[in-house]
């Protein structure tokens, strides 16, 4: 039997999450070359090409993703196994990994500062990114994300109520350019785009009366975010397709208007979400706690 640590396998992990040396290395605190030399010699050991490797990119074989697959959900045992032993008093204590995207992080992250205030035995690791990965292979302890983009499979704890998106701009920008009403109409506007990391345009979503619309807006402008996408309408750059929440205040100052309201109605909001088959770790369960709790107030 091939003789292998966990520290190998969390480097495996930090390799294939980050898909790069460099990223997966200032995670962990080595250097580059050493963790590579980690790897190259696992792969020896096992007779397997764990990755793809060129000079842009370190992505997972399918071997290595179905190896990292099967040996990620004990690493996260031993884990949690440790942090129970760790706690005599049962106070949580260890490090809550949660997958986010930008918008939501920006959301949850009052709520974090305010567990974090509450159990200071905790660490929370709030990382974003623009792809739906999945959050057990990748060792996250929970997700973040719409209602509609949790898989099947997970337990969903709602952080609010119904959301909702709108399509906004400046007054002066209406005035000019006037008002959509229609998704069609928006052919002849500058509409803001936003490109997410993992390289996928944020399409535009309509529905009314049962009609669904979704699009790809006209616009010369695409930028890497909601909130730089925001500040562009402010500016007079051209329509922004954001939600009610991120542009609420600019709308009751009347520094934005709202269009299409009737095309965009509420839906089921953000979610915290996490594996439905395995037992919480008492961070995330105390995590779980401190949201119902908010929620509740």
């Amino acid at each position: 039997m091939i003789d292998i640590g966990t520290a190998e396998l969390h480097a495996l992990r930090a390799v294939a999450r980050h898909r790069s040396f460099r990223g997966a290395a200032r995670q962990i605190g080595c250097a580059p070359s050493s963790l590579s030399h980690v790897v190259a010699n696992l792969e020896k050991r096992l007779g397997v090409r764990l990755f793809n490797r060129t000079t842009r990119s370190v992505a997972l074989t399918d071997e290595g993703a179905g190896f990292l697959s099967r040996v990620a959900p004990a690493l996260d045992e031993i884990a949690d196994a440790i942090v129970s032993l760790e706690r005599p008093d049962g106070e949580p204590k260890g490090v809550l990994r949660i997958n986010s995207s930008t918008g939501a992080s920006e959301r949850v992250l009052p709520l974090v500062l305010g567990f974090l205030q509450k159990h200071p035995r905790m660490q929370v690791r709030l990382l974003d990114d623009g792809r739906l990965v999945d959050i057990v292979a990748e060792g996250f302890d929970a997700g973040l994300r719409i209602r509609e983009a949790v898989p099947q499979d997970m337990i969903a704890v709602p952080l609010g109520g119904p959301e909702a998106f709108a399509v906004v701009g400046t007054p002066a920008y209406m005035a000019a350019r006037g008002v959509p009403l229609t998704p069609d109409d928006l052919r002849d506007h500058e509409c803001i785009r936003v490109l997410f990391p993992s390289g996928t345009l944020h399409r535009w979503e309509f529905e009314r009366h049962g009609t669904e619309v979704r699009i790809d807006p006209p616009g010369r402008l695409t930028l890497g975010s909601d909130p730089l996408a925001l500040v562009a309408a402010l500016r007079g750059a051209g329509l922004a397709y954001v939600t009610v929440a991120r542009a609420e205040a600019h709308l009751a100052s009347g520094d934005l208007v709202r269009a299409m309201a009737d095309w965009t109605p509420p839906f089921d909001g953000l979610c915290l979400y996490f594996p439905r088959q395995r037992a919480a770790s008492p961070g995330l369960a105390a995590f779980v706690a401190h949201l119902k709790a908010r929620r509740e107030a």
